[in-house]
């Protein structure tokens, strides 16, 4: 028999607003273990179905409005909607995300495909107690030569549950060429930043390939050179910036794959390296900066726009008269307004006079929700100097 969890009236709103969690101070009552369960209010009218998770701050995440069983035939069913998604959504590559979580319905889970292999991420308690119908109706409708699980991630902690990454069905290789338009990359599902690659940045690359026409571009935290790649096409030569040897010698090795000769790979600070060219006199017509989420929670937030700020502005002053600048964050708690705001404080000190051309988010494989802004965290921008 499933369990049931009480909670209170503004939990329960939140599931009429359209947000599928309701956190932990909104759970009245519930059952020591997690799995599925049934909520209902303080009248102990019936609200839905939902994942249960009772050491996480997000208690429940709601799958069901009605009593439907959440079974094999279930989970095939929301895979093969996804799946269908996908199918309909102009991608032009290889690696994709075909389940976002709660963008797709299906909160706490995320699945990468990689070509004939996906890569899956259980984030919740409640969620790991479906493993089994999950990765069976995952075979059933996509049909993979392998499963890895990538559940080595500091979210399961939270959820009182062991980081590992465990093949689950099949076979996977350690690297996984990749086409992303006409560009080739080697992805790590095993090793590499996520399930592998940033595969959400893809419409993004396109829209930098396209700005690279000619002159000298610069990429900023480049990691295994998935823009520099893009704007190597075009670009006369591209400068290619990561703290790390180890990324960059990833990077040079897709740019072998690509037969691409035209990339200098640096290994520095992208902060110092920008004031270091700026200090010379260096100039670009192509400047990408793609960094880490500098917000990892709501009270870094303040310096994390200090940090933004800087090397926006340091990159605007590198442009050429009639550069374009392609910047972007992936800061969650760095919301749309506030992200431009930023950009404009940062065009102000820099003495240069900006044009926004495009407002740039993440690819249709990563569906933003307009009632869950957490399935909504990439934003970036094209400004045009004079």
């Amino acid at each position: 028999m499933t369990a049931s969890v009480r909670v209170s009236a503004r939990g329960a709103a939140r599931w009429v607003q359209g947000h599928p969690w309701i956190y932990r101070s909104d759970v009245v009552d519930g059952p020591e273990h997690p799995g599925l369960v049934r909520v209902v209010d303080s009248r102990h009218r019936l609200l839905g179905q939902a994942l249960y998770s009772p050491r996480s701050e997000i208690r429940l995440r709601l799958l069901e409005k009605n009593e439907v069983p959440v079974d094999a035939s279930w989970w095939n069913r929301q895979v093969s909607a996804a799946v269908d998604r996908r199918r309909r959504a102009v991608i032009d590559a290889t690696a994709y995300r075909l389940i976002h979580g709660e963008g797709d319905g299906l909160p706490s889970l995320v699945v990468d495909r990689y070509d004939r292999w996906l890569v899956v991420q259980l984030l919740s308690a409640g969620l790991e107690t479906m493993r089994p119908l999950i990765l069976g109706a995952l075979v059933e409708q996509c049909r993979p030569e392998g499963i890895l699980l990538r559940n080595d991630v500091a979210v399961r902690r939270h959820e009182g549950l062991p980081e590992s990454v465990e093949l689950v069905h099949g076979t996977v290789p350690d690297t996984i060429e990749m086409w992303e338009g006409k560009v080739r990359m080697l992805a790590a599902p095993r090793t590499g930043q996520k399930t592998g690659a940033f595969l959400d940045q893809r419409p993004n690359r396109f829209v930098a390939g396209e700005l690279a026409r000619g002159g000298e571009a610069l990429d900023c935290f480049s990691y295994h050179g998935s823009f520099a790649l893009h704007l190597a096409r075009g670009a006369a030569r591209v400068t290619a910036v990561d703290s790390s040897a180890e990324a960059l010698a990833r990077a040079a090795d897709n740019a072998a794959l690509n037969q691409l000769e035209n990339i200098e790979w640096l290994e520095g600070d992208a902060f110092e390296v920008l004031r270091q060219f700026e200090r010379t006199g260096r100039r670009f017509a192509t400047v990408v900066l793609d960094p880490p989420a500098f917000a990892k929670n709501k009270s870094a937030l303040p310096e994390a726009i200090r940090g933004y700020k800087e090397i926006n502005l340091r990159a605007m002053r590198l442009l050429e008269p009639g550069g374009a600048l392609l910047t972007a964050s992936c800061s969650f708690h760095l919301r749309r307004p506030e992200f431009l705001a930023m950009l404009s404080a940062a065009a102000a000190d820099s003495g240069r006079r900006l044009r926004l051309e495009q407002l740039l988010g993440q690819g249709p494989d990563h569906p933003e929700i307009m009632t869950i802004p957490e399935t909504g965290y990439l934003k970036g921008a094209v400004l045009r100097a004079d």
